[in-house]
């Protein structure tokens, strides 16, 4: 027995508390349903026998395979379905997450699907899908063995789709802070990253809130692929197909490893899966855990994270826009005209060192959120709102998808590769000049040469230009000087 209870823990963690209830849940199921459970013992086999099985979309399938078994479903029947849902103890389908990739792999594979009517809406977005659903395990059983008919359901209409919803939040209710408007313009524009150092009340979070509202709609695929994640994490908002707002995610600063990048026991998708094609807005960047904030560097690089453990590897999507805020100091006022700094030299560096040169360098756009003065506040706000800041965008984003339309997985300048780069940012003899200058004054790296080109050229396209000039490369360096100030 001794070697039994050595193995017992490394064969009991592939098996998810759902599945293990599964049992109770799938014997009471067929009972209340009018069936008979099988009195001898039964064995079943979930293959490969290798991966993890997690979740209680198992439970339809083995309630059938049990009735199949006993000859009350012909085995030929099921070949060409795919059965996914969970029972509830009198027999009734619940709705369950992670449907949407179900459906996309039931397309994919050839077969007809089955799960329950509350999950229809989602699987129907899913064009060229044989879709029924159900209620009940006995509708099922019924329908299986050719007693009783169900209607196939019919797609969801995309038009249908609400993809351009009314946004809560504008930019004509921020007071002053034009520049900073300016240089999140330019990051929606160009899909970029941003971190905003100012003091406290300067307006960071608030700028950072209404971002969304100026970004691009999503397409059909963007959607699909953000929904299929908020579907496997049980997320999908109720009685919606699809999400059709672009994520704004902002976590705590104390959220752990895995709550951030995705991982856990049984892995799931982090914060910065769930802000896919959507913002990941992290505020007091300083007070997140350092740790926490390298593993960041692989999703602002490749647009995807890897959670590897000892017996499996998964791989997220994480294609998402940072954009952090921070004080310059612990008080929160060095630099500031009005309100006396507190801090030594020393806690100020501390503070600051939290946050590596390396994952800074990612980071595209820098800029300082002044205080606001009173003559910005008492006047009535006459600036751009989102609407007009969104056209823009708009027009920004027209150009770059045309340019790229022969580059798979590049949707905006800042995911540009190097070759892309080399191709749409030629310089000409003073531009080259000026950058060489403003590198070797500065000391930037390789990456903020790449960085600054990426924002040359967004610039450019924001202002209907196809060739890079001075200008433009002039103000994407002066989104850059913050490099030198906080790598400490």
């Amino acid at each position: 027995m001794a070697p039994l209870r050595a193995w017992r823990p490394f064969w009991w963690k592939w098996r998810c508390a759902a599945v293990k209830e599964s049992r109770e849940r799938v014997r009471a199921a067929i009972k209340n349903s009018g069936y008979l459970f099988p009195a001898n013992r039964v064995t079943l086999n979930l293959a490969p026998a290798d991966a993890r099985k997690e979740g209680t979309g198992f439970d339809l399938p083995v309630a059938v395979a049990l009735l199949a078994a006993q000859g009350l479903v012909p085995l030929e029947a099921l070949e060409k379905f795919l059965l996914f849902g969970e029972l509830s103890l009198d027999g009734r389908l619940k709705p369950t997450r992670g449907v949407l990739p179900i459906a996309l792999a039931a397309r994919d594979a050839g077969l007809a699907l089955v799960i329950p009517r509350e999950n229809a809406r989602e699987a129907g977005v899913v064009t060229g899908l044989e879709l029924y659903a159900a209620k009940s395990l006995a509708e099922v059983v019924e329908f299986l063995a050719g007693r009783e008919t169900l209607a196939p359901e019919p797609s969801t209409p995309v038009a249908a789709v609400s993809w351009d919803a009314v946004e809560d939040l504008d930019f004509r209710e921020v007071q002053g802070q034009e520049p900073v408007k300016r240089a999140l313009l330019l990051a929606a524009a160009g899909g970029h990253n941003v971190l905003m150092v100012g003091p406290p009340g300067a307006g960071k979070t608030m700028l950072a809130q209404r971002l969304p509202s100026i970004l691009p709609p999503l397409s059909f695929d963007e959607a699909l692929e953000t929904s299929k994640i908020y579907s496997i994490v049980g997320q999908l908002p109720p009685g919606q197909a699809l999400v059709t707002r672009r994520p704004f995610r902002a976590p705590h600063h104390t959220i752990s490893d895995a709550g951030l990048i995705g991982g856990g026991t049984n892995p799931r998708p982090g914060e910065v899966s769930l802000a896919h094609h959507g913002v990941l807005f992290l505020d007091e960047l300083p007070e997140f855990k350092r740790s926490t904030l390298e593993v960041l560097r692989q999703p602002l690089e490749e647009g995807r994270v890897t959670i590897s453990r000892a017996t499996t590897s998964l791989t997220y999507p994480a294609r998402f826009m940072l954009v952090a805020a921070m004080n310059p100091c612990p008080c929160g006022f060095y630099g500031d005209p009005r309100h006396p700094c507190t801090c030594t030299p020393g806690q100020i560096n501390s503070y600051r060192s939290r946050i590596s040169g390396p994952l800074l360098d990612r980071i595209d756009i820098q800029v300082q959120v002044p205080a606001v003065p009173f003559r910005d506040l008492a006047v009535a706000g006459d600036g751009a709102g989102s609407r007009e800041l969104r056209a823009r965008v708009l027009e920004a984003r027209e150009r770059q998808a045309r340019r790229f339309a022969g580059s798979p997985r590049v949707f905006a300048n800042a995911h540009m590769t190097p070759r892309l780069i080399k191709e749409h940012c030629a310089l000409t003899d003073d531009t080259r000049r000026l950058l060489e200058a403003a590198m070797d004054r500065l000391g930037l790296s390789a990456r903020a040469y790449a960085r600054i080109l990426k924002i040359a050229r967004t610039i450019a396209d924001l202002e209907g230009e196809d060739r890079l000039v001075p200008a433009h490369v002039a103000e994407a360096i002066q989104y850059r000087t913050l490099d030198r100030k906080f790598a400490m």
